[in-house]
């Protein structure tokens, strides 16, 4: 066997060993799945759906002549009811809340005050607008992942939102599917998907 024959023959063995080596380790280095859990509400949404009750509310008959009013601070994200009394206070809040949700704004991300007695005997009500999700519940959704011991899935608070890795995509949709029957007081989007 010539001399040259036998080299090319080491140097390919070689090859092929690594080769194989370094497949051994790509094949351990599962890659990571991961999607984000936000809870957002588009404050353009929330303007275009008070505008509509405004105008709702001027046409109907039982807030003739009543001191209805809605205001809307998008900076504090904060949503301001007046009305003369208590009873309509809450036909307003009624109002409100169906021009909300035909505008597809998550009716669960508001938080309704106490009723509270106002200037020239009228009744109002602050209502918050909850952006991203508070740390409270981000702990308690990172819980309940946990307590259902998916294998491989890490949850994390990353600020007002969560992010969810594991090496598997049908993990990935099972948290979903469990946070979607699952009630945290927040509306819950899936976002940001990344294999």
């Amino acid at each position: 066997m010539p001399q040259s024959f036998q080299w090319t023959q080491t140097k390919v063995s070689t090859l092929n060993r690594l080769v194989a080596f370094l497949a051994s380790i790509w094949a351990g280095m599962s890659t990571q799945c991961s999607f984000d859990i936000t809870s957002n509400v588009d404050l353009q949404e929330v303007d275009n759906a008070l505008n509509q009750a405004r105008k709702e509310v001027a046409q109907r008959y039982d807030f003739k002549g009543s001191k209805a009013n809605i205001e809307f601070n998008p900076q504090e994200s904060l949503l301001t009811l007046v009305a003369d009394d208590e009873f309509k206070l809450n036909a307003l809040w009624d109002i409100v809340q169906t021009r909300l949700v035909r505008r597809n704004v998550p009716v669960r991300n508001l938080t309704r005050g106490t009723i509270t007695p106002a200037g020239n005997s009228t009744v109002r009500q602050d209502i918050t607008l909850q952006q991203g999700i508070p740390s409270e519940k981000a702990r308690d959704i990172v819980k309940f992942l946990k307590d259902h011991k998916l294998k491989k899935v890490q949850a994390s608070i990353q600020s007002d939102q969560l992010r969810i890795t594991s090496p598997s995509r049908d993990d990935l949709q099972e948290v979903m599917r469990l946070l979607r029957d699952a009630d945290f007081g927040v509306a819950l989007q899936f976002g940001n998907y990344r294999s």
